[in-house]
């Protein structure tokens, strides 16, 4: 997000995308106005599938919301992660599930879906038996809610990334695909976020799976740990998943 930081610096950071492979883009907040980020993403030819949106604003601007994806030409709309609130406990996640649920209602009627992201959080066991994760995969309409699966998180959940693909199978439009490494600190092992193919995980196995479950859109997140550039680390990504391109 750095390098989208004004419209002159982000058309530059747009060209190069497309110069290292990328097609397609979602969106995760930026500090670049809505509207020009969708006309910089059409003049250089990526389309948006999908966007991690505010989540007020989903429940309480539909109307406006709905607008900014037509412009943007996605019906992908979709939230980063559940309010703090949810997290901890099991009442409050329960009404987010239910909000979520009767808000997807109103824009599936418009065409839309809304879309989940999570991380590792919803992997602690929320009432001692069940993960947020499990709630989520229990509460949500599959008829009207997608997953945006994440690959790395899942890991690091301590979850099987594989399993959880073919548990949601028809229910996640869009996969996320970072991977995850061990690196020493303080003489400990601890994980940390890298390029694709760059870490542990199986991803002959992830990208054979992604297309027996239906995903239709594959997103490269890389947060940190650039080595040295995000520009780099994305062709590094973007170079190990050629050999999956049909």
């Amino acid at each position: 997000r750095d390098y989208i930081t004004d419209p002159d610096f982000a058309d530059l950071t747009f060209r190069k995308l497309t110069e290292l492979g990328y097609t397609q883009l979602q969106t995760a907040g930026a500090w670049l106005d809505d509207h020009v980020l969708g006309e910089l993403a059409k003049k250089h030819g990526i389309e948006i599938v999908g966007s991690h949106y505010n989540f007020q604003k989903i429940v309480e601007e539909p109307e406006q919301t709905m607008e900014l994806h037509r412009e943007w030409g996605t019906t992908n709309v979709g939230i980063g992660g559940m309010p703090v609130s949810a997290r901890r406990d099991l009442a409050e996640l329960k009404a987010f599930i239910s909000t979520f649920n009767r808000t997807a209602e109103l824009y599936a009627k418009h065409g839309f879906k809304l879309t989940y992201h999570h991380h590792n959080f919803e992997f602690v066991r929320i009432d001692g038996h069940r993960t947020l994760m499990d709630l989520l995969y229990e509460g949500f309409d599959p008829a009207t809610v997608s997953f945006v699966l994440y690959t790395c998180w899942v890991a690091a959940g301590g979850a099987d990334v594989v399993d959880w693909m073919q548990k949601l199978a028809g229910r996640v439009d869009i996969l996320h695909l970072k991977d995850m490494a061990l690196k020493e600190v303080d003489r400990r092992f601890v994980p940390h976020i890298t390029e694709v193919g760059s870490g542990n995980l199986s991803f002959d196995g992830i990208m054979r799976t992604a297309a027996e479950i239906g995903v239709k859109y594959y997103v490269v997140e890389q947060d940190e740990n650039f080595t040295p550039t995000p520009f780099e680390s994305l062709k590094t990504s973007a170079d190990f998943l050629a050999k999956y391109k049909k």
